[in-house]
């Protein structure tokens, strides 16, 4: 059956995301989802959604969402696109702005690491940029792409570089930037005001963590408008469906509760970072909802391993530059609590 399917499909390995187990109760620390449930505001919706709607099509443009996403951050709704999830809007941005057979795509290494399948999936040539020895960022000499992806803060890594520093960068590159600021509420500072400014950024975002709606989908990227109508065009005509428009709304409508958990994230945040750091961990800056560490005495594979027996899931990244690194969703202080001290427990043995 292989001779059916694209040549390009067939050598994918593909996205690998972390593990959702069934059946079985772990603490989950994997996937860097919210701890805390969604705004009240969201449950309201929920419970007076008339199921006879469905029958009908949601409206293809999203308009609440985007005006509501353009109030926000004071732009106009054209310049506002809605995605199913932000991983939509990277997948478009691609499909849009990077020329077939010709176009390339860069991003940072170690990065997100669904870009280069996106790449792979539009046979579009890539140009990673390898980040230093402490993950710092340096751009090579002359350095072009059609497109490239800023994670803002970075990820698996949770360092954001300094916002002057990403300034002079889409100033001086000649294609788009596309700053991923799926993480940027857990931040110190945003990028939104450069994709505001210039005519060639993009901010996408997502609802999936800081709302505390990573079961919906929905993303969005604010940028110039002409860019963000090409992204119009080739979207799918439905991609965000009636239900998760009206719970999107409803999450976007109470800011002061997203800041809330927001900050008592930050705050379990850096007791646990402190706490790793007793047991000699190497803990790096975090500006996300995840810590990422090197064990000390012990492989980051070996722990990981040895944390999934005891019910407790991590992210690990194998690989010469993140083999020796794991990467820690933020949950609640109890099981932040239960993952120490387990933790202390197996480098201990």
């Amino acid at each position: 059956m292989s001779d059916y399917i694209r040549k390009s499909i067939r050598q994918i390995a593909g996205y690998v995301p972390g593990e959702q187990p069934h059946g079985e109760s772990f603490i989950k620390l994997n996937t860097n989802e919210n701890p805390y449930p969604p705004s009240p505001s969201v449950s309201r919706v929920m419970s007076k959604l008339d199921p006879s709607s469905l029958r009908l099509y949601p409206d293809p443009a999203s308009h609440g969402l985007c005006d509501a996403i353009a109030g926000i951050h004071g732009c106009n709704p054209e310049q506002v696109l809605t995605g199913n999830g932000s991983d939509e809007i990277l997948s478009l941005c691609i499909r849009a702005f990077v020329e077939r057979g010709s176009g390339t795509v860069g991003y940072f290494d170690p990065s997100y690491s669904l870009y280069p399948v996106l790449c792979a999936i539009e046979e579009a040539e890539t140009l990673p940029v390898a980040l230093g020895p402490e993950f710092e960022w340096t751009m090579p000499d002359s350095y072009a792409a059609s497109i490239f992806f800023m994670t803002y803060p970075n990820a698996p890594t949770g360092i954001q570089y300094r916002k002057s520093l990403v300034r002079d960068f889409c100033e001086t590159f000649p294609g788009v930037v596309v700053i991923d600021e799926a993480y940027v509420d857990f931040a110190a500072e945003d990028a939104m005001e450069l994709a505001l400014a210039m005519d060639r950024v993009i901010v996408t975002r997502t609802l999936s963590k800081s709302y505390s709606l990573a079961g919906i989908r929905l993303g969005y990227a604010v940028g110039p408008a002409p860019l963000i109508n090409a992204m119009y065009k080739i979207k799918d005509i439905y991609n965000i469906n009636r239900i998760t428009q009206e719970i999107g709304l409803a999450a976007l409508s109470d800011q002061d509760y997203m800041r809330d958990i927001v900050n008592r994230i930050k705050a379990t945040r850096e007791r646990t970072a402190n706490i790793m750091r007793e047991m000699e961990f190497m803990v790096y800056p975090s500006d996300t909802n995840f810590l990422w560490v090197k064990p000390p005495r012990i492989s980051a594979a070996t722990l990981f391993e040895s944390l999934r027996e005891e019910k407790i899931l991590v992210r690990y990244f194998p690989g010469k530059r993140t083999g020796n690194f794991l990467r820690i969703t933020i949950g609640s202080d109890d099981e932040m609590d239960a993952f120490a001290n387990t933790v202390e427990r197996i480098i201990k043995r």
